[in-house]
């Protein structure tokens, strides 16, 4: 199916305060409802090579998955969409391509990436994710962290050594336990929501989250919610006068009307009209 007129999308990234180059990457298809963020690690330009590779197989996996797929069928052996597993498998191909590339070529070894990705489809939003980049949802006035990091720290709190508040101070924050390359196979969580007109979903790299707590976020969004370029350039803006001490990159994605999956040939010839 296609979102065009249907899914409102808006991307920055931007080098920093600090950093001498932007190692993040972010990409978009729009027709197939598709927004992805990575941010880079590793070696002499590694970081922007292993998250340019990232974006680009996962959209270019989608772009030749999705438009095949029934919106919204459910996988049977998993009980997620079809969506979610395309979503999955590309992550996963991405994964292999890195790994792959920094084996055969020295001046990458080592090299990885997080990357977070959001699917639209039939009134839904497949998340899935690897490291500690983010997915926001802000609806009716709340915000909410969708995706759970990928790091020592959050594994502590998950164990109860460290509070919420005590993570927020701590200055071990960026230590993931996964990214895409550093492994040949690597593990990818995958969420499933419905997606409602209006919903504002943040992808973001930790050089955001990092800089600007998520109370700051919500009133960012809260206040210039209406017009999602000044709400992006408004946070990009706020991690860098907080300090910048890293690339931040943010995607915001907002259902404009609803998409529901059209199954009949009445819905299609409608569809063809709207």
């Amino acid at each position: 199916m296609n979102l065009k007129g249907k899914l409102e999308i808006v991307g920055r990234t931007d080098t920093g305060r600090v950093r001498s180059h932007n190692e993040d990457s972010i990409g978009e298809d729009v027709e197939i409802g598709a927004v992805v963020l990575a941010d880079g690690m590793g070696g002499y330009k590694g970081g922007e090579v292993a998250s340019a590779i990232a974006v680009n197989t996962i959209l270019d996996e989608l772009h030749k998955s999705v438009p095949g797929l029934t919106p919204g069928e459910m996988d049977e052996q998993t009980g997620y969409t079809r969506e979610s597993i395309a979503a999955r498998d590309s992550i996963i191909k991405a994964n292999r391509t890195i790994h792959q590339t920094s084996q055969s070529q020295p001046q990458y070894q080592g090299m990885g990436t997080t990357v977070v990705l959001a699917v639209f489809y039939d009134n839904r939003v497949s998340v899935a994710h690897v490291g500690d980049s983010r997915v926001y949802r802000y609806r009716d006035g709340k915000l909410s962290q969708v995706t759970v990091d990928h790091t020592l720290l959050q594994e502590l709190v998950d164990r109860g050594f460290y509070t919420d508040e005590e993570a927020r101070q701590s200055l071990n924050k960026n230590l993931v336990t996964r990214a895409l390359g550093i492994e040949p196979t690597v593990a990818v969580d995958v969420k499933e929501e419905m997606a409602l007109p209006g919903d504002i979903y943040v992808l973001c790299s930790d050089g955001l989250n990092d800089m600007v707590d998520d109370e700051e976020i919500h009133l960012t969004i809260k206040n210039y919610g209406d017009n999602l370029e000044e709400v992006a350039d408004r946070l990009i803006d706020l991690a860098n006068r907080h300090g910048g001490k890293d690339n931040v990159s943010v995607i915001l994605a907002r259902p404009i009307r609803p998409f529901p999956a059209q199954h009949g040939w009445v819905d299609k010839v409608t569809g063809w009209f709207s």
